[in-house]
């Protein structure tokens, strides 16, 4: 398959790179990304390419644009937005126009497994994503590699459309900023299922912890430093709370395992009792 792509397109009294754009997913990063893309100024959105023929339709009506599993539209950058294990695989199956540009949507998967493609690059949009819920993505930062110069200018570009939170970040540096999102998103969320699970097992209901969510998240934005905003038992040295605590939790020694290790954590990050 040959592309050709058209490269630049006159804005006003401004020469503007403006680009043509493919998304290959159909799972909650490409859901999100679709639909950005597809409002994005200076972007047009093409095509939304996906082998899952439920949600490729559901993902490009969303997006209001063209879905297919079978044949690759024309365009000048293709995002790939797949399982991170799953990117090598689809990348060799691409078959684009020289100039275009391949990047992949992963945090933890290196430029390398894009090859063979020439101008293979990463544009990593560093949020949470889940199926139904819009992203606002000028509230995040993404992050972008490039193979080559003509790779980086071009998801750098794009990128810039989405977002003025831009920055260059290598595999090493991703897989910092994933490993981070881990500790803020995935293992903060577990704890709330934690947190609803005490609750519901006296009938209460999960809000009641909302507002102190939703707190926290704001004091910890707000300072800076998490670790100078941290409050609690183990914060305090309170080490009656903590045994009371452990006692609550004897019939879960999976969760109490939970408690005890992120309580001991606290206690060694912020010194305040020897008895933690």
């Amino acid at each position: 398959m040959v592309l050709h792509a058209h490269r630049r397109k006159v804005f006003g009294n401004k020469d503007e790179l403006y680009m043509k754009i493919v998304v290959i997913g159909s799972g909650n990063v490409a859901e999100s990304l679709a639909q950005a893309v597809a409002e994005a100024e200076g972007l047009e959105f093409v095509q939304l390419f996906a082998r899952n023929e439920e949600r490729g339709r559901k993902v490009a009506e969303l997006a209001k644009c063209e879905w297919s599993n079978t044949r690759l539209a024309e365009a000048d950058l293709y995002l790939i937005s797949v399982s991170d294990n799953a990117v090598a695989d689809v990348a060799k199956e691409l078959q684009v126009a020289e100039g275009a540009v391949v990047a992949h949507t992963a945090g933890c998967c290196p430029l390398e497994a894009l090859a063979p493609h020439t101008h293979r690059a990463v544009f990593y949009p560093f949020q949470t994503f889940s199926v139904g819920r819009k992203v606002d993505f000028t509230k995040g930062y993404i992050f972008v590699e490039g193979a080559t110069d003509h790779a980086l200018r071009v998801v750098d570009e794009a990128a810039h459309r989405l977002t003025q939170k831009v920055l260059p970040a290598d595999s090493a540096r991703r897989a910092v900023i994933h490993l981070s999102g881990v500790f803020a998103c995935n293992f903060a969320n577990a704890m709330y299922a934690n947190a609803a699970e005490i609750l519901a097992k006296e009938g209460l209901p999960f809000d009641i912890v909302a507002p102190v969510i939703e707190e926290t998240a704001k004091k910890a934005v707000e300072v800076g430093n998490p670790a100078l905003s941290q409050t609690g038992p183990a914060r305090r040295g309170d080490t009656q709370t903590l045994l009371r605590h452990r006692a609550m939790l004897t019939e879960k020694p999976h969760t109490q395992d939970i408690y005890d290790k992120i309580s001991e954590d606290i206690c060694e990050r912020t010194k305040t009792s020897k008895s933690c």
